[in-house]
């Protein structure tokens, strides 16, 4: 029975409740986050029950702060209408023992829900649904005075009033009343220069664009929609001719053509398709060589404080943004361009203006790292001669042969020497292992195979001709492999076998390098160069089309579906267990990509036993492997899937009183010596009987 004094703690639980709305004169919760409140409140709850009809169907459950009553509150469309109507209550008085319903379904204005996140628990289904359309709603103040918008009749005013209206989950701008205004235009103005932004360093496309070496010693740039101006002026203090314009911030300027033309996130930020389409195409039009082009990518949530309109969004300080799928960004490059544009990175792609760069630059980017053999039998012939076989050995770890044809224009003072470089090089194998020149030309092999797979990946149709390769590609293929025929039929045939039923998984299986368990094969990034070829084809397939997700320290190889995942762990190197941070996943089956953001996470998914994903050639890979073998001698590590989380690890390391000194176990300090004294005697009779 409720009391005076005991509704008074009722009172007080509601208002420190951390789920469920909270009103002046009440607690309002959905029957999905019952079992989150307190016992107390769950108790009322189950003595309101009691008093109900049968069968009575309820969404909410009100507890009333003025008097000891629960009320039961029906809302049949919750999960779809964004703000549902009451069709029925029920009320019951604890202390009375009265019920009282009333129908809702009849009245022309019924009430009706605002914010449904407050009601359920984060966990809920469409949690994140109803929180993104309340973000929504705040950004053009449609909650400015609530006191008329608690009905049907008072929220269907002030959409209204605001000239939108709901599509589902999400607002929808509608057209200027007087029919006038350019393409997606209503009544908010954009402001399209307030998605400038101020960037410390270079911007992420620009950057790329240096790292890729498109910058030559005499290279011009021009940044069409600058913004700020800051690429253009760090561009130009790396020694290079640099301009710019934008409507906003540099409008006097001219545009004008350059080797290299950006055109950096502004696609994104044009709400008039017309105007979008005619930026790209003047970019375009300015650039001799390369067209860097980026754009924002839907990989998140992109809800937050925004509403739709036109094909985009608009955000709560009126700028403007349409978020692309990455493929869809390249079908859109490439249909109004009339190109085959190279991504790069989520939302970036290189467009080049002539093929042959554009099949050069996409043969590198699966070129594989090859080092010089080292010296093993040093003789005086080759120390006299070692000046001038230098060159030789370097353009043989390139390009895995030997110079031919015109290409030996550039070793004269050799061929003076030897008469031919075959006699050169049979010195240098003389004082090497000629096992690791062979690697060296297998290696090549299979960048060149990859290269032509990929290449036909896309478009099996139009097929890659052997003339749209530069002559020193040419040559590569015609001395590696005889013909360009031959690699070519060994190219289709490979893409074959990556289509059959559980080939990949196979591979995987079998694959000496990486960490495998039952559900995928995980390999850093840094060792990709050097898994099996058709591995190697396969998350070509990804990256080519989509490009990798920028600073990924992993790949995760998927056994049981056509997926790749990028895993991003910022501190792999100095973490002794770095955390994840964020992952991207892509479906080769549709090229959809997931993005996961675990920043906000309190206990994210850890690593262990590191030098497992790497060769072992890397230069931390001794220190990573010494901590695993004292994790493993410490028994820590004995059942590695219940400490594949923060928390989980940290509790292990609790109950053995030790903790991480850089990549070294040590004990707590506050350990007992007797604790410590029991912890070694179990270690030494569980590695006793282990060994016996």
């Amino acid at each position: 029975m409720i009391t005076e004094s005991n509704h008074s703690q009722i009172i007080t639980m509601c208002q420190q409740s951390s789920i469920g709305k909270k009103l002046p004169t009440a607690l309002y919760v959905h029957i999905s986050a019952i079992a989150y409140l307190s016992p107390q409140l769950q108790e009322c709850d189950s003595q309101a029950r009691l008093l109900l009809p049968e069968e009575s169907e309820f969404t909410l459950i009100k507890f009333n702060y003025e008097q000891p009553k629960i009320s039961y509150l029906f809302y049949p469309n919750f999960d779809t209408d964004p703000h549902p109507a009451l069709h029925h209550s029920i009320q019951v008085d604890l202390k009375a023992q009265i019920v009282q319903q009333r129908d809702y379904q009849n009245p022309p204005n019924p009430p009706i829900l605002h914010r449904k996140e407050t009601f359920v628990n984060p966990d809920y289904p469409n949690y994140q649904l109803f929180a993104q359309l309340t973000k929504q709603e705040e950004a053009i103040g449609l909650f400015h005075e609530t006191r008329t918008i608690g009905t049907r009749k008072g929220w269907e005013q002030r959409l209204q009033e605001y000239n939108v209206k709901l599509k589902g989950h999400q607002v929808i701008l509608l057209p200027s009343p007087s029919g006038k205004g350019t393409e997606g235009e209503g009544n908010i103005k954009i402001d399209r220069h307030k998605a400038a932004i101020h960037r410390p360093d270079l911007s992420k496309p620009v950057r790329l664009a240096l790292e890729a070496g498109l910058f030559t010693e005499s290279s011009t740039f021009f940044d069409y929609g600058c913004g700020h101006g800051e690429d253009i002026k760090r561009i130009s203090d790396r020694g290079f001719t640099s301009s710019g314009w934008d409507p906003y911030y540099r409008p006097q300027c001219d545009r004008t053509s350059a080797e290299i033309v950006n055109l950096g996130y502004i696609l994104n930020v044009i709400e008039s398709q017309i105007e979008r389409r005619e930026a790209l195409i003047k970019a375009w039009e300015l650039t001799q060589k390369v067209l860097i082009v980026s754009a924002q990518v839907l990989i998140g949530d992109v809800g937050k404080g925004q509403i739709a309109y036109s094909d985009g969004v608009v955000s709560s300080r009126n700028t403007f943004q349409k978020y692309y799928e990455q493929e869809e960004l390249k079908l859109y490059i490439d249909q109004v361009l009339g190109v085959d544009s190279v991504p790069v990175a989520l939302g970036i792609y290189f467009v080049f203006r002539d093929e042959m760069q554009a099949q050069s630059f996409r043969a590198s980017r699966f070129r594989s790292r090859a080092t010089t053999p080292r010296i093993r039998l040093v003789s005086k012939r080759f120390e006299d001669y070692r000046k001038l076989l230098t060159p030789l050995m370097d353009f043989f770890t390139e390009r895995g042969r030997l110079p031919t044809g015109d290409e030996l224009q550039n070793f004269e003072p050799l061929l003076t020497e030897f008469g031919t470089v075959r006699r050169a090089f049979n010195l240098i194998v003389s004082a090497t292992n000629q096992d690791e020149w062979d690697a060296i030309s297998d290696k090549r092999r299979q960048d060149i195979l990859v290269f032509l797979a990929l290449s036909n990946f896309d478009n099996p149709d139009k097929r890659l001709k052997l003339s749209q390769l530069s002559p020193l590609y040419q040559t590569d293929i015609k001395v590696l492999f005889g013909s360009y025929q031959g690699a070519s039929t060994t190219s289709a045939l490979m893409l074959f076998n990556l289509g059959k039923s559980g080939f990949i998984a196979t591979c995987c299986q079998n694959s000496k390098i990486g960490r495998l368990d039952s559900q995928a094969l995980y390999v850093h990034v840094s060792a990709l160069d050097n898994l099996d070829i058709m591995l190697r084809l396969y998350e070509g397939c990804v990256s080519r089309t989509i490009g990798r997700m920028d600073g990924a320290t992993l790949v995760k190889f998927h056994l049981h579906n056509p997926k790749i995942s990028y895993l991003f762990y910022p501190d792999f190197d100095i973490d002794p267990h770095p955390k994840l941070q964020t992952s991207m996943q892509i479906d080769l089956r549709d090229l959809q990509v997931r993005y996961h953001d675990r920043r906000s996470s309190t206990n994210p998914p850890i690593l262990h036993r590191k030098e497992s994903y790497l060769m072992p050639s890397y230069p931390q890979y001794e220190k990573f492997a010494k901590l695993t073998q004292q994790e493993e001698s410490w028994a820590l590590i004995d059942n590695i899937t219940e400490t594949c989380h923060m928390q989980d690890w940290q509790q292990i390391l609790d109950q053995n009183y030790v903790e991480l000194q850089g990549h070294r176990v040590i004990w707590r300090k506050d350990a007992d010596p007797n604790t410590i004294k029991l912890l070694k005697a179990q270690r030494k009779i569980k590695s006793h009987t282990s060994s016996s």
